[in-house]
């Protein structure tokens, strides 16, 4: 049996990895050199699972309070009537992928396509509110900066606290900050987009020659995505069906489906950097129809887009012209029917409080809750009469 004295530590047969000659000191130290963060991915506020934003904050509100799309999944946009306001939201969806430097895919569009897309909006929303915010923080510093003054004597009399320094960090290296990025760009639709240059955008055209136009663009697409690239990718397929893009052979079902089940397996391989938004005119292909039924299945979020009539009777508010309330005057109702990611706490995408409808100004397209105004003659306006009910 061996003993050996307290405090002494036990030797190791490990050599050490300080070789002969050379000091600790010279030795290079092994400190892992930090990334710098991406602004357009950010975790779910629900289950922290990684999301990114649409383009437009007020979309980003409806998607079962994650706060954008989580990636890996798709968006299906669907629109009655001739109007092209799923478009707007592509357009968004595009050029927000062209400002977070991702790789935008466009599907069945040219470069005319690309070059409508909106431009950034002089004032961002983001700033403002960051302004703000700073002002009350300095309103609240100045409120209390006198407080302790009945202790001057003694805070005077201490000495100033050293600077701390991070660890492994010297004090004579260059500081160089991350270059600071929204995480949503503010866009405006009388602009357009040219700073970046929209150079990262793709464009894939739909075949014509065989008889399934779909099977082209699966392979393009799983040639462009490569496995290990950091790079997040965003896939915008404009008017899907539509007859001036498609064939007529495109809208059978065993040319569409097998199309959809295709790009959602290419969502789940690659599920750290893919996203896809979808639109869907119900013109020629309405809801009821089994064709639709099964596309919004395949889809992992569903929204349609209903537009008012001309003649629907509903006027706007009395205003001014020019006034913002004259401008945000809603021109449609948005029906969430499905979330890309359903929780206990995000519900079925927010659409239980209230009916939504969107607006879209010279400047934005906006979504904003909606309900009717109230019916002229009503108990309780100017000039109506009340009867008292006895019981």
């Amino acid at each position: 049996m061996s003993f050996r004295k307290r405090n002494t530590p036990v030797s190791s047969a490990v050599p050490s990895a300080t070789p002969a000659g050379s000091s600790p000191s010279s030795t290079t130290s092994l400190t892992p050199t930090r990334s710098p963060p991406d602004p357009s991915i950010r975790p779910s506020t629900i289950d922290g699972r990684p999301v990114t934003s649409t383009g437009a904050a007020s979309l980003d509100s409806l998607l079962g309070g994650h706060g954008g799309i989580a990636l890996g999944n798709s968006i299906l946009l669907e629109e009655t009537g001739t109007t092209d306001y799923t478009g707007l939201l592509l357009r968004y969806y595009a050029a927000e992928g062209v400002m977070q430097g991702h790789d935008v895919i466009v599907v069945g569009m040219n470069e005319a396509w690309g070059r409508e897309l909106p431009g950034l909006a002089k004032v961002q929303e983001g700033v403002k509110e960051s302004h703000e915010e700073e002002k009350e923080k300095m309103k609240i510093a100045w409120r209390y900066e006198g407080l302790g003054e009945f202790q001057g004597s003694a805070l005077a009399s201490r000495a100033p606290l050293p600077s701390r320094t991070p660890r492994n960090v010297s004090k004579n290296s260059p500081q160089t900050p991350f270059p600071i990025r929204p995480y949503t760009h503010t866009f405006d639709l009388t602009t357009r987009l040219t700073s970046p240059s929209p150079s990262n955008i793709t464009y894939i055209p739909v075949s014509t020659k065989g008889i399934d136009p779909f099977e082209s663009i699966i392979s393009d697409l799983r040639r462009r995505l490569k496995p290990d690239s950091p790079t997040s990718v965003r896939i915008a397929i404009p008017a899907l069906l539509s007859p001036a893009i498609y064939p007529a052979s495109s809208a059978q079902p065993h040319h569409l489906l097998p199309f959809l089940h295709s790009l959602r397996s290419l969502l789940r391989q690659h599920h750290q950097v893919l996203t896809a938004m979808l639109s869907l005119p119900l013109t020629l292909h309405p809801r009821s129809s089994g064709l639709v039924r099964w596309a919004e299945i395949v889809s992992d979020g569903v929204l349609e887009l209903t537009p008012f009539a001309h003649d629907i009777g509903i006027s706007a508010p009395p205003s001014t012209p020019g006034s913002k309330a004259a401008e945000e005057h809603p021109q449609g109702l948005v029906r969430v029917h499905k979330i890309p990611v359903v929780s206990e706490r995000s519900g079925v995408g927010g659409a239980e409080s209230g009916d939504w409808a969107f607006t879209v100004s010279r400047r934005r397209f906006a979504i904003k809750e909606w309900s009717l105004p109230p019916v002229e003659g009503e108990e309780g306006e100017e000039g109506g009469t009340k009867v008292n009910i006895e019981f």
